[in-house]
Protein backbone atom coordinates (compact mmCIF):
# COMPACT_ATOMS: atom_id res chain seq x y z
CA UNK A 1 0.00 0.00 0.00
CA UNK A 2 1.01 3.65 -0.30
CA UNK A 3 3.35 4.58 2.14
CA UNK A 4 1.31 8.15 2.53
CA UNK A 5 -1.55 6.29 3.22
CA UNK A 6 -0.08 4.10 6.15
CA UNK A 7 1.04 6.92 7.82
CA UNK A 8 -2.60 8.92 7.46
CA UNK A 9 -3.59 7.31 10.86
CA UNK A 10 -7.24 9.32 11.27
CA UNK A 11 -8.85 8.28 8.32
CA UNK A 12 -12.32 7.86 6.99
CA UNK A 13 -13.93 6.74 3.85
CA UNK A 14 -14.05 10.00 2.63
CA UNK A 15 -10.53 11.38 3.20
CA UNK A 16 -9.40 7.59 2.13
CA UNK A 17 -11.12 8.47 -1.53
CA UNK A 18 -9.60 11.91 -1.37
CA UNK A 19 -6.10 10.35 -0.70
CA UNK A 20 -6.49 7.55 -3.62
CA UNK A 21 -7.83 10.25 -5.80
CA UNK A 22 -4.41 12.37 -5.37
CA UNK A 23 -2.16 8.89 -5.84
CA UNK A 24 -4.01 8.39 -9.02
CA UNK A 25 -3.26 11.80 -10.31
CA UNK A 26 0.21 11.81 -8.84
CA UNK A 27 0.97 8.83 -10.88
CA UNK A 28 -0.49 9.80 -14.05
CA UNK A 29 1.45 13.04 -13.81
CA UNK A 30 4.82 10.99 -13.03
CA UNK A 31 4.50 8.63 -15.80
CA UNK A 32 5.71 10.88 -18.20
CA UNK A 33 8.84 10.73 -17.01
CA UNK A 34 8.87 7.93 -14.85
CA UNK A 35 9.16 4.51 -16.83
CA UNK A 36 8.11 2.79 -13.54
CA UNK A 37 4.92 4.99 -13.21
CA UNK A 38 4.03 4.44 -16.78
CA UNK A 39 3.73 0.80 -16.59
CA UNK A 40 1.79 1.11 -13.35
CA UNK A 41 -0.17 3.44 -14.88
CA UNK A 42 -0.71 2.05 -18.88
CA UNK A 43 -0.81 -1.76 -16.95
CA UNK A 44 -4.37 -0.58 -15.88
CA UNK A 45 -5.88 1.05 -18.93
CA UNK A 46 -7.11 -2.32 -19.85
CA UNK A 47 -9.22 -4.98 -18.38
CA UNK A 48 -8.46 -8.46 -19.26
CA UNK A 49 -11.73 -10.39 -20.61
CA UNK A 50 -13.04 -13.10 -18.45
CA UNK A 51 -15.84 -16.06 -17.70
CA UNK A 52 -17.95 -13.57 -15.07
CA UNK A 53 -19.98 -17.24 -14.71
CA UNK A 54 -17.20 -19.00 -13.88
CA UNK A 55 -15.95 -18.78 -9.75
CA UNK A 56 -12.09 -18.37 -9.42
CA UNK A 57 -9.72 -18.35 -6.83
CA UNK A 58 -8.36 -14.74 -6.63
CA UNK A 59 -4.42 -14.49 -5.41
CA UNK A 60 -3.40 -10.66 -4.60
CA UNK A 61 0.20 -9.10 -4.18
CA UNK A 62 1.73 -6.10 -3.68
CA UNK A 63 5.01 -6.92 -5.23
CA UNK A 64 7.50 -9.61 -5.89
CA UNK A 65 8.64 -10.45 -2.75
CA UNK A 66 4.91 -10.85 -2.08
CA UNK A 67 4.42 -13.36 -4.45
CA UNK A 68 7.07 -15.87 -3.91
CA UNK A 69 5.79 -15.51 -0.21
CA UNK A 70 2.23 -16.62 -1.46
CA UNK A 71 3.65 -18.90 -4.28
CA UNK A 72 3.71 -22.02 -2.22
CA UNK A 73 -0.36 -21.30 -1.33
CA UNK A 74 -1.28 -20.66 -4.75
CA UNK A 75 0.25 -23.63 -6.60
CA UNK A 76 -0.59 -25.96 -3.64
CA UNK A 77 -4.51 -24.46 -3.75
CA UNK A 78 -4.24 -24.70 -7.87
CA UNK A 79 -2.91 -28.64 -7.10
CA UNK A 80 -5.65 -29.22 -4.15
CA UNK A 81 -8.45 -27.35 -6.38
CA UNK A 82 -7.86 -27.86 -10.42
CA UNK A 83 -11.35 -26.75 -11.41
CA UNK A 84 -11.10 -23.54 -9.90
CA UNK A 85 -9.00 -20.45 -12.24
CA UNK A 86 -6.27 -19.10 -10.80
CA UNK A 87 -6.23 -14.96 -10.98
CA UNK A 88 -3.12 -13.32 -9.60
CA UNK A 89 -2.71 -10.08 -9.27
CA UNK A 90 -0.23 -7.17 -8.24
CA UNK A 91 -0.22 -3.48 -6.99
CA UNK A 92 3.44 -3.19 -8.36
CA UNK A 93 5.04 -3.18 -11.86
CA UNK A 94 8.16 -4.72 -10.17
CA UNK A 95 5.82 -7.42 -9.72
CA UNK A 96 3.57 -7.79 -12.53
CA UNK A 97 6.17 -6.93 -14.86
CA UNK A 98 8.43 -9.99 -13.86
CA UNK A 99 5.27 -12.68 -12.99
CA UNK A 100 2.78 -11.75 -16.43
CA UNK A 101 3.54 -14.68 -17.63
CA UNK A 102 3.95 -17.29 -14.88
CA UNK A 103 2.13 -20.37 -15.40
CA UNK A 104 1.20 -21.12 -12.47
CA UNK A 105 -2.08 -18.92 -13.02
CA UNK A 106 -4.54 -18.77 -15.35
CA UNK A 107 -4.96 -15.39 -15.24
CA UNK A 108 -2.19 -12.11 -14.32
CA UNK A 109 -3.21 -8.77 -13.90
CA UNK A 110 -2.71 -5.62 -12.12
CA UNK A 111 -5.40 -4.79 -9.12
CA UNK A 112 -7.41 -1.46 -10.33
CA UNK A 113 -7.01 1.42 -8.15
CA UNK A 114 -8.90 1.12 -4.50
CA UNK A 115 -12.34 3.35 -5.53
CA UNK A 116 -15.70 1.55 -4.83
CA UNK A 117 -16.64 1.55 -8.62
CA UNK A 118 -13.72 -0.65 -9.32
CA UNK A 119 -14.39 -2.94 -6.40
CA UNK A 120 -17.52 -3.87 -7.49
CA UNK A 121 -16.82 -4.35 -11.06
CA UNK A 122 -13.30 -6.13 -10.30
CA UNK A 123 -15.50 -8.20 -7.73
CA UNK A 124 -17.85 -8.75 -10.51
CA UNK A 125 -15.78 -9.65 -12.76
CA UNK A 126 -13.50 -12.22 -11.42
CA UNK A 127 -16.52 -13.74 -9.29
CA UNK A 128 -14.19 -14.91 -6.76
CA UNK A 129 -15.04 -18.44 -4.59
CA UNK A 130 -12.10 -17.51 -2.59
CA UNK A 131 -9.55 -14.57 -1.88
CA UNK A 132 -6.12 -14.99 -0.74
CA UNK A 133 -3.85 -11.34 -0.01
CA UNK A 134 -0.91 -11.75 1.37
CA UNK A 135 1.56 -10.46 3.62
CA UNK A 136 0.62 -6.39 3.86
CA UNK A 137 -1.95 -5.26 1.51
CA UNK A 138 -5.42 -3.35 2.81
CA UNK A 139 -7.35 -2.10 0.24
CA UNK A 140 -10.36 -0.72 1.82
CA UNK A 141 -12.84 -0.65 -1.06
CA UNK A 142 -11.73 -4.39 -2.07
CA UNK A 143 -12.22 -5.75 1.41
CA UNK A 144 -15.21 -3.90 2.12
CA UNK A 145 -17.09 -5.50 -1.04
CA UNK A 146 -15.89 -8.77 -0.45
CA UNK A 147 -17.37 -8.55 2.91
CA UNK A 148 -20.35 -7.13 1.69
CA UNK A 149 -21.03 -10.24 -0.60
CA UNK A 150 -19.49 -12.84 2.45
CA UNK A 151 -17.10 -14.20 -0.15
CA UNK A 152 -14.22 -15.56 2.03
CA UNK A 153 -10.54 -13.29 2.29
CA UNK A 154 -7.59 -14.75 4.20
CA UNK A 155 -4.66 -12.74 4.96
CA UNK A 156 -1.80 -14.85 4.80
CA UNK A 157 1.59 -14.57 6.54
CA UNK A 158 1.03 -11.56 7.83
CA UNK A 159 2.84 -9.53 10.35
CA UNK A 160 2.62 -6.49 12.94
CA UNK A 161 4.34 -3.78 14.19
CA UNK A 162 3.20 -1.33 17.09
CA UNK A 163 4.08 1.47 14.67
CA UNK A 164 1.36 0.93 12.58
CA UNK A 165 -1.86 2.73 11.83
CA UNK A 166 -3.85 -0.55 13.07
CA UNK A 167 -2.45 0.28 16.79
CA UNK A 168 -2.78 4.05 16.65
CA UNK A 169 -5.28 5.80 19.32
CA UNK A 170 -7.91 6.57 15.93
CA UNK A 171 -7.70 3.23 14.77
CA UNK A 172 -11.37 2.77 13.98
CA UNK A 173 -11.04 3.28 10.42
CA UNK A 174 -7.96 0.39 10.47
CA UNK A 175 -9.99 -1.59 12.18
CA UNK A 176 -12.96 -2.01 10.16
CA UNK A 177 -10.42 -3.21 6.92
CA UNK A 178 -9.04 -5.82 9.66
CA UNK A 179 -12.22 -6.97 10.19
CA UNK A 180 -13.08 -7.66 6.72
CA UNK A 181 -11.01 -10.60 6.60
CA UNK A 182 -12.52 -13.68 7.07
CA UNK A 183 -8.71 -15.61 8.83
CA UNK A 184 -5.54 -13.62 9.93
CA UNK A 185 -2.63 -16.27 9.34
CA UNK A 186 0.35 -14.24 11.16
CA UNK A 187 4.13 -15.02 11.23
CA UNK A 188 4.57 -14.61 14.74
CA UNK A 189 3.13 -14.58 18.49
CA UNK A 190 3.88 -10.70 18.26
CA UNK A 191 1.78 -9.97 15.96
CA UNK A 192 -1.16 -11.76 17.45
CA UNK A 193 -0.59 -9.58 20.68
CA UNK A 194 -1.19 -6.88 18.24
CA UNK A 195 -4.07 -7.52 16.97
CA UNK A 196 -5.48 -9.10 20.94
CA UNK A 197 -4.85 -5.89 21.91
CA UNK A 198 -7.34 -4.22 19.76
CA UNK A 199 -9.51 -6.84 20.24
CA UNK A 200 -9.32 -8.96 17.04
CA UNK A 201 -9.26 -12.50 18.60
CA UNK A 202 -11.40 -14.99 17.31
CA UNK A 203 -10.16 -14.87 13.49
CA UNK A 204 -6.41 -15.21 14.26
CA UNK A 205 -4.08 -18.23 13.78
CA UNK A 206 -0.22 -18.27 14.40
CA UNK A 207 1.35 -20.29 10.84
CA UNK A 208 4.50 -18.57 10.57
CA UNK A 209 6.33 -17.43 7.39
CA UNK A 210 5.20 -19.68 4.06
CA UNK A 211 8.63 -18.52 2.59
CA UNK A 212 10.45 -21.32 4.66
CA UNK A 213 8.37 -23.21 2.85
CA UNK A 214 9.10 -21.53 -0.69
CA UNK A 215 12.92 -21.21 -0.06
CA UNK A 216 13.30 -25.13 0.67
CA UNK A 217 11.24 -25.61 -2.25
CA UNK A 218 13.40 -23.57 -4.64
CA UNK A 219 16.53 -25.66 -2.61
CA UNK A 220 14.95 -28.87 -3.42
CA UNK A 221 14.76 -28.33 -7.31
CA UNK A 222 18.22 -26.90 -7.70
CA UNK A 223 20.20 -27.76 -10.29
CA UNK A 224 24.01 -27.34 -11.52
CA UNK A 225 24.71 -23.91 -13.39
CA UNK A 226 28.02 -24.97 -15.17
CA UNK A 227 29.05 -21.40 -16.31
CA UNK A 228 29.13 -20.73 -12.59
CA UNK A 229 31.11 -23.68 -11.71
CA UNK A 230 33.64 -22.61 -14.65
CA UNK A 231 34.01 -19.47 -13.28
CA UNK A 232 34.68 -20.53 -9.25
CA UNK A 233 36.99 -23.33 -10.29
CA UNK A 234 36.84 -24.67 -6.91
CA UNK A 235 37.60 -21.65 -4.65
CA UNK A 236 36.11 -20.06 -1.82
CA UNK A 237 33.69 -17.52 -3.84
CA UNK A 238 31.70 -14.46 -1.67
CA UNK A 239 28.57 -14.16 -3.57
CA UNK A 240 26.32 -10.84 -3.05
CA UNK A 241 22.72 -11.24 -3.67
CA UNK A 242 20.60 -8.19 -4.08
CA UNK A 243 23.35 -4.85 -3.80
CA UNK A 244 23.28 -1.53 -4.00
CA UNK A 245 25.96 1.13 -4.48
CA UNK A 246 26.81 0.96 -0.85
CA UNK A 247 26.94 -2.49 -0.60
CA UNK A 248 29.43 -2.63 -4.22
CA UNK A 249 31.62 -0.10 -2.67
CA UNK A 250 32.48 -2.56 0.35
CA UNK A 251 32.76 -5.48 -1.20
CA UNK A 252 34.99 -3.75 -4.18
CA UNK A 253 37.66 -2.49 -1.25
CA UNK A 254 37.82 -6.04 0.46
CA UNK A 255 38.07 -7.87 -3.24
CA UNK A 256 41.09 -5.70 -4.44
CA UNK A 257 43.00 -6.71 -0.97
CA UNK A 258 41.90 -10.60 -1.51
CA UNK A 259 43.81 -12.14 -4.45
CA UNK A 260 42.78 -15.63 -3.61
CA UNK A 261 39.04 -15.48 -3.19
CA UNK A 262 36.26 -14.42 -6.30
CA UNK A 263 33.42 -12.63 -6.24
CA UNK A 264 29.82 -13.65 -7.77
CA UNK A 265 27.53 -9.74 -7.83
CA UNK A 266 24.05 -9.57 -8.09
CA UNK A 267 22.44 -6.48 -8.00
CA UNK A 268 18.88 -5.45 -6.83
CA UNK A 269 19.44 -3.14 -9.92
CA UNK A 270 20.18 -4.01 -13.24
CA UNK A 271 19.78 -0.72 -15.50
CA UNK A 272 22.83 0.46 -18.00
CA UNK A 273 23.61 2.73 -15.29
CA UNK A 274 24.44 0.74 -12.30
CA UNK A 275 25.70 -2.12 -13.91
CA UNK A 276 28.36 0.41 -15.73
CA UNK A 277 29.04 1.85 -12.28
CA UNK A 278 29.25 -1.55 -10.36
CA UNK A 279 32.09 -2.57 -13.79
CA UNK A 280 33.77 0.38 -12.71
CA UNK A 281 34.00 -0.59 -9.09
CA UNK A 282 35.61 -3.71 -10.17
CA UNK A 283 38.63 -3.74 -12.51
CA UNK A 284 38.83 -7.35 -13.05
CA UNK A 285 35.25 -8.30 -13.66
CA UNK A 286 33.12 -9.63 -16.38
CA UNK A 287 29.23 -9.58 -16.76
CA UNK A 288 27.93 -13.12 -17.09
CA UNK A 289 26.19 -11.97 -20.50
CA UNK A 290 30.13 -11.80 -21.79
CA UNK A 291 31.54 -15.21 -19.49
CA UNK A 292 28.91 -17.22 -21.45
CA UNK A 293 29.40 -16.16 -24.85
CA UNK A 294 33.24 -16.77 -24.21
CA UNK A 295 34.55 -20.42 -25.95
CA UNK A 296 38.10 -20.09 -23.99
CA UNK A 297 37.49 -18.72 -20.54
CA UNK A 298 40.14 -16.46 -18.74
CA UNK A 299 41.30 -17.50 -15.53
CA UNK A 300 42.33 -14.50 -14.44
CA UNK A 301 39.14 -12.53 -13.85
CA UNK A 302 37.65 -12.43 -9.94
CA UNK A 303 34.70 -10.82 -10.20
CA UNK A 304 31.40 -12.10 -12.31
CA UNK A 305 28.27 -9.76 -12.61
CA UNK A 306 25.07 -10.95 -13.13
CA UNK A 307 23.49 -8.84 -15.23
CA UNK A 308 20.10 -10.87 -15.81
CA UNK A 309 17.00 -11.56 -13.32
CA UNK A 310 16.00 -14.77 -12.15
CA UNK A 311 19.33 -16.63 -11.73
CA UNK A 312 19.97 -15.62 -7.83
CA UNK A 313 18.19 -18.41 -5.57
CA UNK A 314 19.98 -20.83 -7.31
CA UNK A 315 23.00 -18.63 -7.11
CA UNK A 316 23.52 -19.60 -3.52
CA UNK A 317 24.25 -23.18 -3.55
CA UNK A 318 27.55 -22.00 -5.09
CA UNK A 319 28.80 -19.47 -1.98
CA UNK A 320 31.31 -19.92 0.59
CA UNK A 321 29.54 -17.11 1.99
CA UNK A 322 26.81 -14.90 0.82
CA UNK A 323 26.46 -11.27 1.51
CA UNK A 324 22.67 -9.73 1.43
CA UNK A 325 22.55 -6.27 -0.04
CA UNK A 326 20.53 -3.44 1.57
CA UNK A 327 21.30 -2.97 4.43
CA UNK A 328 22.66 0.45 4.48
CA UNK A 329 19.00 1.50 3.20
CA UNK A 330 16.34 2.21 5.88
CA UNK A 331 13.93 0.27 4.07
CA UNK A 332 16.48 -2.73 4.88
CA UNK A 333 17.92 -5.88 3.58
CA UNK A 334 16.92 -8.26 1.41
CA UNK A 335 15.73 -11.79 1.02
CA UNK A 336 18.37 -14.08 2.99
CA UNK A 337 16.45 -17.12 3.28
CA UNK A 338 17.58 -18.25 -0.61
CA UNK A 339 20.60 -17.94 1.28
CA UNK A 340 20.15 -19.60 4.64
CA UNK A 341 18.14 -22.74 3.20
CA UNK A 342 21.68 -23.89 1.66
CA UNK A 343 22.91 -23.49 4.57
CA UNK A 344 25.27 -20.84 4.08
CA UNK A 345 27.03 -18.04 6.11
CA UNK A 346 25.42 -14.71 5.62
CA UNK A 347 26.49 -11.27 5.98
CA UNK A 348 24.46 -7.79 5.69
CA UNK A 349 24.76 -4.17 6.89
CA UNK A 350 22.84 -2.75 9.88
CA UNK A 351 19.41 -1.76 8.86
CA UNK A 352 18.10 -5.39 9.35
CA UNK A 353 15.95 -5.25 13.04
CA UNK A 354 12.68 -5.42 11.33
CA UNK A 355 12.97 -8.69 9.74
CA UNK A 356 12.07 -11.23 12.05
CA UNK A 357 14.58 -14.38 9.91
CA UNK A 358 17.87 -11.86 10.00
CA UNK A 359 17.11 -11.47 13.89
CA UNK A 360 16.83 -15.24 14.51
CA UNK A 361 19.73 -16.13 12.33
CA UNK A 362 21.66 -13.16 14.01
CA UNK A 363 20.85 -14.88 17.41
CA UNK A 364 21.93 -17.90 15.58
CA UNK A 365 25.52 -16.87 15.17
CA UNK A 366 24.52 -17.66 11.24
CA UNK A 367 24.04 -14.32 10.02
CA UNK A 368 26.57 -11.23 11.05
CA UNK A 369 25.88 -7.41 10.78
CA UNK A 370 28.34 -4.97 9.59
CA UNK A 371 28.52 -1.14 9.56
CA UNK A 372 31.07 -0.78 7.79
CA UNK A 373 34.27 -2.15 5.86
CA UNK A 374 36.67 -3.33 8.47
CA UNK A 375 34.32 -5.24 10.27
CA UNK A 376 33.50 -6.42 6.84
CA UNK A 377 36.43 -7.65 5.92
CA UNK A 378 37.13 -8.90 9.63
CA UNK A 379 33.79 -11.19 9.44
CA UNK A 380 35.16 -13.01 6.02
CA UNK A 381 38.46 -13.05 6.97
CA UNK A 382 37.82 -14.97 10.06
CA UNK A 383 34.71 -17.00 8.34
CA UNK A 384 36.98 -18.15 5.33
CA UNK A 385 40.01 -18.92 7.23
CA UNK A 386 38.17 -21.31 10.08
CA UNK A 387 36.52 -24.33 7.97
CA UNK A 388 35.14 -25.77 11.41
CA UNK A 389 33.81 -22.71 12.31
CA UNK A 390 32.06 -22.23 8.70
CA UNK A 391 30.38 -25.20 8.77
CA UNK A 392 28.89 -24.78 11.97
CA UNK A 393 27.19 -21.42 11.12
CA UNK A 394 25.96 -23.55 7.99
CA UNK A 395 23.99 -26.42 10.05
CA UNK A 396 22.87 -23.30 12.31
CA UNK A 397 21.38 -21.80 9.44
CA UNK A 398 19.88 -24.86 7.65
CA UNK A 399 18.33 -26.19 10.80
CA UNK A 400 16.60 -22.76 11.31
CA UNK A 401 14.74 -22.61 8.23
CA UNK A 402 13.64 -25.97 8.26
CA UNK A 403 12.47 -25.48 12.18
CA UNK A 404 10.31 -22.04 10.72
CA UNK A 405 8.56 -23.93 7.68
CA UNK A 406 4.81 -25.38 7.65
CA UNK A 407 2.76 -21.98 7.26
CA UNK A 408 1.61 -23.51 3.90
CA UNK A 409 0.43 -26.57 5.25
CA UNK A 410 -1.55 -24.99 8.39
CA UNK A 411 -2.83 -22.63 5.79
CA UNK A 412 -4.68 -25.36 3.23
CA UNK A 413 -5.56 -27.16 6.04
CA UNK A 414 -7.84 -24.47 6.96
CA UNK A 415 -9.32 -24.35 3.86
CA UNK A 416 -10.08 -27.78 3.53
CA UNK A 417 -11.28 -27.91 6.98
CA UNK A 418 -13.78 -24.70 6.39
CA UNK A 419 -14.34 -26.51 3.06
CA UNK A 420 -14.40 -22.63 2.04
CA UNK A 421 -14.17 -24.54 -1.84
CA UNK A 422 -15.92 -27.39 -1.27
CA UNK A 423 -18.71 -25.48 -0.43
CA UNK A 424 -18.73 -23.64 -3.78
CA UNK A 425 -20.46 -26.63 -4.84
CA UNK A 426 -18.91 -26.23 -8.34
CA UNK A 427 -16.93 -24.01 -10.40
CA UNK A 428 -20.18 -22.03 -11.81
CA UNK A 429 -22.43 -19.56 -10.74
CA UNK A 430 -25.87 -20.50 -10.06
CA UNK A 431 -26.79 -18.33 -13.10
CA UNK A 432 -25.21 -19.59 -15.33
Amino acid sequence: MAVFLIKMFNLTPILYDIFINIYLISLKAASFFSVKAKKWVDGRRNFPALNKKEKKIWVHCASLGEFEQGRPILEKLKQTYPDYPIVLTFFSPSGYEIRKNYSGADYVFYLPIDTQKNATKFIQEVNPALVVWVKYEYWFHYLNELKKQSIPVLLVSAIFRQSQPFFKSNNKFWKNILSCFDQIFVQDEASQKLLTGIGITQNVIISGDTRFDRVLEIASKKSAIQEIENFIEKKQVLIAGSTWLQDEKLLAKYIMQNETKKLIVAPHEIDATHLKNIKQLFPSSIFYSEWISLKDKPNNIKVLIIDNVGMLAQLYQYATICYIGGGFNKSGIHNILEAAVYGKAIIFGPHYQKFREAVGLNKRNSAFSITNENELAFKLDSLFADTVALKNVEDLAKQFVIEKSGATKIIIDYVEGKRLLTNASNCLTDSD
